[in-house]
Parts: structure tokens; sequence; C-alpha cells
């Protein structure tokens, strides 16, 4: 079953003309411009949670910083977290509960939407509020761009044997900067 997907969230805006997209010569939809963030949706058991937690504030250093935090900046990259209900929801406060374990290195605040790229702080969602749109197949399970973030084969290829199989999903968007597949490539 597939649980992870990435994705757009944390725009006003919500979707321009039945979609959200990712940067593309022709503009279209562009997720920068209507506020939205690149984000992972995942589907969490609510008991499971606090592990999702501890790993999620494993990945930030003792100031708060992502690894990438240097090179991806601005309000597309900023640290968010969906959850139903948003900061009155009890994973919110599991949430919090974790960051306090790590050595609370992040400070939280209320995401109310094409908020900014703050360094050390996460802002916490309402789903309900502002959802998640899937990204185009393209940007599903391909390998990072920095140096040592390459995947293994089985799960590069989980994009095409997905999208033969009728799950991943269609996107209504263009193939890439120019048209042609990643990075216009």
């Amino acid at each position: 079953e597939l649980t992870a997907r990435a994705g757009y969230a944390g725009g006003n805006a919500g979707m321009k003309d039945g979609k959200v997209c990712y940067h593309n010569a022709a503009q279209i939809s562009d997720y920068g411009s209507l506020g939205h963030a690149e984000v992972v949706h995942m589907r969490i058991p609510p008991a499971a949670f606090p592990l999702f937690a501890a790993e999620y504030f494993a990945l930030f250093d003792s100031k708060g910083n992502r690894p990438d935090q240097f090179q991806d900046r601005g309000r597309e990259y900023r640290n968010l977290v969906g959850v139903p209900g948003g900061v009155s929801s009890d994973l919110a406060k599991a949430l919090v509960a974790a960051s306090q374990a790590a050595g609370d290195k992040l400070d939280f605040a209320r995401g109310k939407g094409d908020d900014p790229d703050a360094p050390a702080v996460a802002f916490v969602m309402d789903t309900s509020v502002h959802p998640f749109y899937v990204a185009e197949q393209y940007h599903q399970f391909h390998d990072g761009f920095n140096p040592g973030e390459g995947y293994p084969k089985e799960y590069n290829d989980l994009a095409g044997s997905l999208a033969k199989a009728g799950t991943l999903g269609q996107s209504k968007c263009p193939n890439g900067l120019l048209g042609v597949g990643v990075l216009g490539l």
C-alpha cells in the first residue's frame, strides 16, 4: 500500500485551474506562486506518530537546521507539519513532546498559509484548511540532489511500477521546466 507521496501544501491559494504544479516554463499553476511548499504526505497510524516525530526531529542539527537548509531556501522549503486540527490536535502535542525529547531544536508556529521560511521553526498546519496536493509522477521516488542521496533501484523503480498499475495517479501539469522531464532534461 502506498503511504507516502511527494507534493505541495501550505499555501492559501489552493489550486489554480484545478491543479498545483512544479515550476514550469509556462508558469502553469506554479506551486511557489500559489504559496505552497514542497512536502511529503504520509499516512501514519496515530499510535505510530510519536515514532515519526522522533525521526523527524533527528533530521535537524542542534541549531534546528535541516541538512539541506543552506541549499534549499525560501518559502517553498519552509518546515511544515500538517495534522488534522492543526495546533489544537493531540498529534501537535505529540510533536512538541518529541521535539522536547530531542533537545527542543525547533520552535513551533500556527501555520496560517503562505508562511515564511524561518530558521528553526516548524509551522503546524491544519490539513482541513491547507490540504495536500500530489506532485507530478516524475517527482515520486527519485534520488535526492545532494551527494550521497542516491536510493536503491527498487525504490526508484516504484514510480514506473505504480504508474503501470494505475495507482500513482496522473498529473495535468507540464512535465518539467521546459516541458520535457525533470529540470527540462
